[in-house]
C-alpha cells in the first residue's frame, strides 16, 4: 500500500510495471475490490499485456495461470488480511478474484480492523 498515493480517497496498491513497448514505471491500483481505477507513470494501451513486479524485491508477479477470459497471464499479490488477490495482466480485462488461505481468520481480522 502506498500512503502517499490515493485513489478514491484510499491508499493505492503500488506495483512496478513494464509495458509491451518496453516502458517501465509504477502503477497504482485502487485498493477497493471491484474498482478498476488506476494511475500509471506511462500510458498503457487498451489490450496491452503488462508485466507486473514487486516494488521491493522486483519479483515478477505473473503466475503460471492464464486468464479464463482473455488468456493473458494472471498476476497475484498478497492481501494484508491473508490470502491473495489475482488480476488479469491485460489492460481492460476485468477478470479478478480473491482467494483466502483461512477465511475464518481473514473475516476476524477484517472485523477487528474495521470495527464490525
Amino acid at each position: 500500500m502506498d500512503d502517499t498515493h490515493l485513489i478514491n480517497n484510499r491508499k493505492a496498491i503500488r506495483l512496478n510495471i513494464k509495458t509491451t513497448d518496453g516502458k517501465e514505471g509504477n502503477i497504482w491500483l485502487s485498493s477497493i475490490y471491484g474498482d478498476y481505477n488506476y494511475t500509471a507513470d506511462n500510458p498503457i494501451p487498451e489490450g496491452d499485456v503488462v508485466i507486473f513486479s514487486c516494488p521491493k524485491c522486483k519479483e515478477n508477479l505473473a503466475r503460471p495461470i492464464e486468464c479464463e477470459v482473455c488468456n493473458a497471464p494472471i498476476v497475484s499479490f498478497s492481501c494484508s488480511i491473508g490470502g491473495k488477490v489475482s488480476i488479469c495482466s491485460r489492460n481492460g480485462c476485468k477478470n479478478h478474484y480473491v482467494v483466502f488461505e483461512n477465511l475464518d481468520t481473514a473475516v476476524r481480522k477484517f472485523y477487528s480492523e474495521y470495527g464490525y
